[in-house]
């Protein structure tokens, strides 16, 4: 767990990353934070939990703080050439909530089972040394951990 925390230090894991439309809500603390597990390869997963997400966000707007840690199949969302097929919207939707202030996180074991470097990511992606160890240490620090 120390090599975790150490990486999400230094990669800014651990600072809020709150949805925020305006400086002004920048590093503000929320009232909710959440983390989901997404590890799903099909086109209803995906919608399913990126739906969820939203409605999260439309109910506590800028007062919440979601973090997504995709495992296994569901890393191909995150994927600039995925090798499992993605919906042109569900790409649509990542993007569009990473926008808003949403952390993607990429499970590096996964990553080196599918030999993906960060090139074959979104921008917006962070890498997590281990996906599991990750949402176990966003758990630890009080995230409500989501999973389909």
């Amino acid at each position: 767990m120390g090599l975790s925390i150490a990486f999400a230090l230094n990669v800014g894991w651990l600072n809020p990353a709150i949805a925020h439309h305006t400086d002004a809500h920048f590093g503000q603390s929320t009232t909710y934070q959440v983390v989901y597990q997404f590890n799903g390869s099909d086109a209803s997963y995906h919608r399913s939990v990126l739906f969820s997400i939203g409605e999260l966000i439309r109910k506590y707007g800028e007062d919440i703080e979601i973090v997504v840690i995709a495992i296994g199949p569901g890393l191909h969302i995150l994927g600039r050439s995925p090798q499992r097929p993605v919906e042109p919207t569900i790409k649509e939707k990542v993007q569009s909530l990473a926008d808003y202030g949403v952390r993607f996180g990429a499970c590096g074991n996964t990553m080196k089972s599918l030999n993906w470097s960060e090139n074959d990511l979104f921008d917006f992606v962070e890498v997590v040394p281990v996906g599991v160890e990750a949402l176990i240490d966003f758990q630890a620090r009080g995230f409500a951990y989501i999973s389909w």
